[in-house]
């Protein structure tokens, strides 16, 4: 998929309204995960990003900053975003607990 064409969010659209449920691409446009909730809001908000698992079932919630992903809308207004960080990479962050 080319993402270049994509409108990217500005920072008061970083919501959890927004982001939730958004997948997440990460190099090679792999889905590396799908976002579960945000904290916060604006250039400030930190997703929740849960990465393996099927249907959201064994997956790891890991937290990472908005600001770390390039977050846009499709042609079709789907809101999804893309990491520098493979499946893998994220596996291996902290598990999140809110």
């Amino acid at each position: 998929m080319d993402h270049s064409e994509h409108p990217r969010l500005l920072p008061d659209e970083l919501t959890d309204a927004v982001l939730t449920g958004a997948t997440i691409y990460g190099p090679g446009d792999d889905t590396v995960g799908t976002v579960s909730h945000v904290h916060g809001s604006g250039s400030s908000a930190q997703v929740v990003i849960d990465v393996g698992g099927f249907l959201g079932i064994g997956s790891k919630p890991v937290l990472v900053p908005a600001s770390d992903l390039d977050l846009m809308r499709d042609g079709d207004g789907v809101v999804h975003g893309v990491s520098r960080w493979s499946r893998e990479d994220l596996k291996a962050l902290p598990e999140h607990t809110d």
